[in-house]
C-alpha cells in the first residue's frame, strides 16, 4: 500500500529527533533505501588498484565554457538564469585549488533528458543540463545555468522533488569522488522531501541550501547564488553514501 503524504510528513517528523549530520542510509521515508543500503561491512580495496583501472583528467580535459550551461546550444535554454558561485575549502576553511567539479540537473520545466526521465513535462533543446569546471587558487568554482523546477518522483502519493543541483567533486583521485546536493532557500517542499529530511541535523540540512546574493546577481541579466562546499571539519557538507 503506499502511503499518504500526511503518513510521510508524520514518518518524517518521527524522527527527526535522530540526530545526524551525514544523511542516514536506511531512511524508512525515501523507499528505496530500504533496498539500497548497505547491510554488510565495508570491503578493503587497494587503492592504486582501483585508481589505475578509474578516468584521469587535467586542466586542458575542461574548456573554459564547460561552466556555461546555456551557451552549449544555438539557442538560449527557457527559465530563470542564474549563477551560481562559491569556494571549495578543507576543514580549517583553507581553500581546495585545481579540483573538478561537476554539476548536472533538471530544465526550467523539471525534467531531465533522459530516457527514464518521462513525466509530462517539456524538454528544453538548447538545455542539456551538465557543466563542469575546476576550483581556482582560492578555491572558487561558478557556473551559469538556470534555475531547475521541481519534478515528481513516485517514491509516495503526489512526491515532488525540491529545485536541486547535483555537485560531484573529484578530489585529486577518482576513489576521493564526493557527490552532494544544492538546494534553493525558501522552498515549500523542503518538509515533504524525504531525501533531504533523511540528513536529521537540522544544521546539516542548512548547509545544503544555498544563499541568494544580490553581488553577484547582474542587473537586467541574472539572479545569483553563493553555495560554498566544505569537505571535512566540525560543519562539513552533506554528501551522499557517507551516512550511518
Amino acid at each position: 500500500m503506499i502511503p499518504t503524504q500526511r503518513e510521510i510528513s508524520d514518518e518524517i517528523a518521527s524522527l527527526d529527533g535522530a540526530a545526524g549530520a551525514q544523511p542516514r542510509l536506511d531512511y524508512p521515508p525515501y523507499r528505496s533505501s530500504a533496498l539500497r543500503h548497505p547491510r554488510h561491512p565495508a570491503v578493503v580495496l587497494d587503492p592504486e588498484g582501483v585508481e589505475l583501472a578509474s578516468p584521469v583528467f587535467g586542466p586542458r580535459d575542461v574548456g573554459e565554457l564547460d561552466a556555461d550551461l546555456t551557451i552549449q546550444h544555438r539557442g538560449e535554454p527557457l527559465g530563470e538564469r542564474m549563477i551560481v558561485t562559491g569556494r571549495v575549502l578543507d576543514g580549517r576553511g583553507r581553500a581546495v585549488a585545481g579540483q573538478l567539479v561537476e554539476v548536472w540537473q533538471a530544465n526550467a520545466a523539471g525534467r531531465y533528458i533522459h530516457q527514464r526521465d518521462q513525466h509530462p513535462a517539456p524538454l528544453d533543446p538548447n538545455f542539456t543540463g551538465t557543466g563542469r569546471c575546476l576550483t581556482g587558487p582560492d578555491g572558487s568554482y561558478r557556473f551559469v545555468t538556470v534555475k531547475p523546477g521541481p519534478y515528481p518522483w513516485r517514491n509516495h502519493r503526489n512526491a515532488w522533488r525540491p529545485a536541486h543541483i547535483h555537485f560531484s567533486l573529484f578530489g585529486t583521485a577518482f576513489a576521493q569522488r564526493l557527490v552532494t546536493q544544492m538546494y534553493f532557500p525558501g522552498d515549500p517542499l523542503f518538509p515533504l522531501d524525504p531525501i533531504l529530511q533523511s540528513v536529521t541535523d537540522p544544521a546539516a540540512r542548512a548547509r545544503l541550501i544555498a544563499a541568494y546574493d544580490h553581488d553577484v546577481t547582474q542587473e537586467e541579466w541574472c539572479t545569483g547564488y553563493r553555495w560554498d562546499i566544505v569537505l571535512s571539519g566540525p560543519a562539513p557538507t552533506v554528501f551522499e553514501g557517507t551516512g550511518r
